[in-house]
C-alpha cells in the first residue's frame, strides 16, 4: 500500500500543498499535542474551538500520541491531519448501544463524528476498541456532505465501522431510521478498514480507491449501499483489496444500491454469494408476520433492481460466475477509464482535482482591489498583490468567500499585476484529497 500525504516540513510542521506553481508551506491553524506542547491537549477541545458557522478551511494538526476520546466535528471546512498514520491514534471503547445512553452521548455514537460539510480526515488511525465481533461499534460516523478520508486506518471489530449517512435536507434533517435515503458525497483513498457486518455503508454516493478491506465475521457482508434517493447514486470501489475470514460475503443492500467493482481483488475466502437485496428472514426460512411487514416497508425503496457491475475484478482461487465483466450493461455503458471520482459525482465535485482556484475578475477602485475566484477560497497568513508600477496591496478581508479585498497604498495604483504568496497563501475551501493553492496569475 502507498501512504502519501501532505508533507510535514521540518520543525515548522508546514503543509505542502498541490498546485501548478511552486507551493508555499501552509502551517496548521491549530495543533493538538497530548503532552501539552500544542494549542490543545485533546482533539475534541480543538474541534470544539471552531465556530459552527465557520466558512474557512481550518487545518488541525494532531501530533503523534494515543488520544482516548470521542470527537464531534460540528463546523464545516475542517481538516483533521495526523502527524503520522500509525502513531496518531484516536481510540475509544464503546458500542453504539452504550453510546446512546452514555453521559457523553451528545458527542455521538462513533469515535469520530462528522456533522459538518467539507470535512477532511487524513493520515491517522481512528479505532473503536470495543472488540466484540458483530456488535454495532462505529469508528467514523458522518452526517456531512463532501467528506474526504485519505491515508487512514478506520478499525473496529463490530458492525458499521465507517458509516457516512448524511441526513436528507441538511445536517440535522430526516431521521436516519426512516426509509428516506440521505444524499451525501464521500471520497476515500488509501484506507485500511476493518469490521464485521456492513462495515463500509455509505448512504448517497461514494468513491473509494486503493484501499484494503478486512471482514472479521463469517457469513456477513463487508460493504453496503443505500442509493435510493437518486438513480445516479452509486458506490464505486476501484483498486481495492478485500480479505476476510472463511465464507465472508461481499455486499448487500436494504434499499436500492448500485455497486461498481473496478480492478478489485477478492481473497479466496470470499463465499459464492453475489450482492443482493436483504430479504427477511435472513436464513431463507418461512417469514413471520414481522418479516413480511419489514420486507413490505422496504419495497418502495427497491425499484431499480439489482445493480452490481464488474471490470477486471477477480478472486484468488478462481472467479465466481456472478463476477463476470458487465460494465457495458451499466447506465451509459461507461468505459473503465471513465470511472473516476469526477464521473462518480456527476461532474459536480472532483476531490481528485489538483488545479488551484483561478481568478475570474479583478476590480480596483477607491483604494480597494477586489479579486474574485471561481470558487470559495481561504486565506492563510498575509498574501498581497504586486501592483503595476511598483508597490503592494495588502490582504484586507474576504476569506471563506469567492472574493478577496486588498488595500492599496493611498494615492497609489490599483492596477494589480500578480498575487504574491511571500506572506501567506490562498487555498480552496472545498474538501479535496490535497490542498489546492490558488493561481498566482491574474486575468
Amino acid at each position: 500500500m502507498r501512504y502519501p500525504v501532505l508533507v510535514l516540513l521540518g520543525a515548522g510542521l508546514g503543509l505542502a500543498a498541490t498546485s501548478a506553481q511552486t507551493s508555499p508551506a501552509i502551517k496548521p491553524d491549530i495543533t493538538v499535542a497530548a503532552d501539552g506542547s500544542g494549542d490543545f491537549k485533546t482533539v475534541e477541545a480543538a474541534v470544539a474551538s471552531i465556530p459552527k458557522d465557520n466558512h474557512e478551511r481550518m487545518i488541525i494538526l494532531v501530533k503523534d500520541g494515543i488520544y482516548h476520546e470521542k470527537v464531534r466535528i460540528d463546523a464545516n471546512d475542517v481538516t483533521l491531519l495526523g502527524q503520522s498514520r500509525q502513531r496518531t491514534r484516536i481510540e475509544f471503547d464503546e458500542s453504539a448501544a452504550e453510546a446512546r445512553t452514555a453521559p457523553d452521548r451528545a458527542l455521538g455514537q462513533a469515535v469520530v463524528n462528522v456533522n459538518g460539510d467539507d470535512c477532511v480526515l487524513q493520515n491517522l488511525t481512528m479505532q473503536n476498541t470495543y472488540g466484540v465481533i458483530g456488535i454495532h461499534a462505529f469508528a467514523v460516523y458522518g452526517r456531512g456532505d463532501r467528506t474526504v478520508i485519505t491515508d487512514a486506518n478506520v478499525w473496529s471489530q463490530g458492525n458499521d465501522t465507517l458509516s457516512l449517512w448524511r441526513q436528507s435536507g441538511g445536517q440535522y434533517g430526516a431521521d436516519a431510521a426512516s426509509h428516506v435515503s440521505p444524499d451525501g458525497r464521500y471520497y476515500h483513498a488509501r484506507l485500511d478498514v476493518c469490521g464485521s457486518v456492513d462495515f463500509i455503508c455509505p448512504r448517497g454516493t461514494c468513491y473509494m480507491v486503493d484501499s484494503n478491506i478486512h471482514e472479521v465475521k463469517s457469513q456477513t457482508e463487508a460493504v453496503w449501499h443505500d442509493g435510493s434517493r437518486g438513480q445516479d447514486m452509486k458506490f464505486v470501489l476501484r483498486d481495492c483489496h478485500f480479505d476476510g475470514v472463511q465464507d465472508w460475503r461481499l455486499a448487500r443492500h436494504h434499499h436500492d444500491g448500485q455497486f461498481y467493482f473496478i480492478d478489485c481483488l477478492f481473497s479466496s475466502t470470499m463465499t459464492d454469494r453475489s450482492p443482493r437485496r436483504v430479504i427477511y428472514p435472513l436464513n431463507g426460512g418461512t417469514p413471520t408476520a414481522a418479516d413480511i411487514q419489514n420486507n413490505k416497508e422496504h419495497d418502495p425503496t427497491n425499484i431499480w433492481g439489482e445493480r452490481s457491475y464488474y471490470y477486471n475484478t477477480h478472486r484468488d482461487g478462481g472467479d465466481y460466475a456472478w463476477m463476470r465483466e458487465n460494465l457495458e450493461t451499466a447506465p451509459g455503458a461507461p468505459k473503465p477509464g471513465q470511472i473516476t471520482a469526477a464521473w462518480t459525482f456527476e461532474g459536480k465535485w472532483d476531490p481528485e482535482n489538483k488545479l488551484g482556484p483561478a481568478v475570474t475578475k479583478v476590480d480596483g477602485q477607491g483604494g480597494r482591489i477586489a479579486v474574485t475566484f471561481g470558487e470559495s477560497v481561504t486565506v492563510k497568513g498575509r498574501p498581497r498583490l504586486t501592483l503595476k508600477g511598483g508597490g503592494w496591496a495588502d490582504y484586507a478581508s474576504g476569506s471563506g468567500s469567492a472574493t478577496l479585498l486588498f488595500t492599496a497604498p493611498a494615492g497609489g495604483s490599483t492596477a494589480a499585476e500578480r498575487i504574491d504568496f511571500a506572506g501567506g497563501a490562498i487555498i480552496a475551501t472545498e474538501a479535496a484529497a490535497t490542498v489546492r493553492v490558488a493561481s498566482l496569475q491574474l486575468p
